[in-house]
């Protein structure tokens, strides 16, 4: 049972700033992180999510101060799960391709009960672990809430629930994340995940440098996402502090332990690597109101940057609810063929450029200079659509984009049922109607 005990003196919102929390008041040492006797009898712990030594405005780290401290555990065994899969060397060869999967059902938990962790589905990876570069990108199907610990040693995870809630439990507090919101996990925390039915989420595993927002540039001090709307769960640990099996993803491979000592006894911490939620529908929209439409980057709402500038290792992108204004403009996005490659969801509504052939819990994966774009059907539609301001609503998809191209794995190519092999007629339509 976790005790949720917080003082309400803390506000925990923002993205990257310090925070504080403490379950049970006069657990955080005033004035220094780690005396000589923790308050209460507790244990002082930090968790660094970036070397000593990076600049001050990029470090990242959290003191936590906890009844045992996590070097209590076991040794470790190899934890059997065949469908999580790192790095690029894991995928399988593919053309030139643009590729579409319709939604895949979540399994009956009578028939296969299925956790956070043996739900993953990994879809296309990239990059690799060891060299903390790139991403994998995974389909979670579950039914059944966690009983015991996870942590991802390889990189920092970023939820997507698309059908059911999630209850994350992690180190710090706990977090209700639902459809429309995100969560993102720091590398190295551990966390659980309860559901209360069948629930299907994407999420991103990242590897390289850790997700932040995007400088603004000419936009200017506000829009996009905004810091404050960044909540960090308060404190909160077990009441049974008894043993509970951990599970740790490390060096691509999936490790098991018992451990004496459940990971969520954290009593009080601050510091400003922390998980956090955050709910799209507080993202400000930036759009046009004369001509054209800005590049789709203008809907970034996180960015994991590489070492080239400009040009990320992952950058998170979302399609929300916005108005649709410019003059003599074609609205959905324009074809063309990108240097990054990109893979899209659809948490719930309809995607403006594919109006019927893309589902909500459908994925595509328009790679490094695939030729993509609206689909006949939304060409004709918007070519002769009156031109008077219109609102797309009840609708969200988002894109992992990246500088590194993805490769799908065997389940996604061979072993899903969901892979859409005519996905390419979806173009056929668009006939050669030069006038000269």
């Amino acid at each position: 049972m976790l005790q949720r005990v917080t003082s309400e003196t803390h506000l925990l919102t923002g993205f990257g700033n310090e925070f504080q929390s403490e379950a049970v008041p006069g657990a955080l040492p005033v004035g220094r992180n780690s005396p000589q006797r923790a308050p209460l009898g507790l244990y002082a712990e930090v968790l660094s999510g970036t070397a000593f030594t990076a600049p001050r405005a990029e470090n990242r780290r959290t003191w936590m101060y906890r009844r045992q401290p996590s070097v209590v555990s076991g040794a470790y065994e190899v934890c059997a799960q065949p469908h999580w899969k790192s790095g690029a060397a894991e995928g399988v060869a593919m053309p030139p391709d643009p590729l579409r999967w319709a939604p895949v059902p979540v399994p009956e938990a009578a028939a296969a009960p299925l956790d956070f962790v043996d739900g993953v589905r990994t879809v296309v990876v990239n990059g690799d672990p060891e060299a903390q570069s790139g991403i994998a990108v995974h389909l979670v199907l579950c039914n059944t809430s966690m009983q015991r610990a996870f942590v991802n040693a390889d990189g920092e995870m970023l939820l997507v629930p698309q059908q059911g809630a999630l209850a994350i439990t992690t180190e710090l507090g706990v977090l209700d994340v639902e459809p429309g919101e995100i969560a993102v996990l720091p590398r190295g925390l551990a966390f659980r995940v309860a559901v209360s039915g069948p629930t299907r989420l994407y999420a991103c595993e990242n590897y390289g440098a850790p997700f932040h927002l995007p400088e603004l540039g000419p936009i200017g001090s506000n829009g996009l996402a905004n810091a404050r709307d960044f909540i960090a769960p308060q404190a909160a640990f077990d009441a049974d502090a008894g043993p509970v099996e951990v599970v740790r993803k490390f060096g691509g491979q999936l490790w098991r332990t018992r451990s004496a000592a459940t990971p969520f006894n954290v009593v009080a911490w601050h510091g400003n690597l922390v998980p956090v939620k955050f709910d799209t529908r507080r993202f400000n929209t930036i759009g046009t109101v004369s001509f054209d439409h800005p590049d789709p980057s203008i809907f970034t709402v996180l960015t994991s940057p590489s070492d080239t500038p400009g040009t990320a290792n992952c950058d998170f992108v979302i399609f929300p609810p916005r108005w649709m204004v410019g003059e003599d403009t074609f609205r959905p996005p324009w074809y063309h063929r990108n240097v990054m490659s990109e893979f899209m969801g659809l948490v719930y509504g309809q995607y403006d450029a594919k109006p019927e052939g893309f589902r909500p819990g459908g994925m595509s994966l328009h790679n490094c200079m695939v030729p993509h774009g609206p689909d006949a059907e939304a060409f004709e539609r918007a070519s002769a659509a009156p031109l008077a301001p219109h609102k797309l609503d009840h609708t969200l998809a988002f894109m992992f984009e990246s500088r590194w191209r993805f490769k799908p794995t065997a389940w996604a190519m061979r072993d899903c049922a969901a892979l859409d092999r005519g996905y390419a007629g979806c173009w056929a339509g668009l006939k050669d109607q030069f006038k000269a």
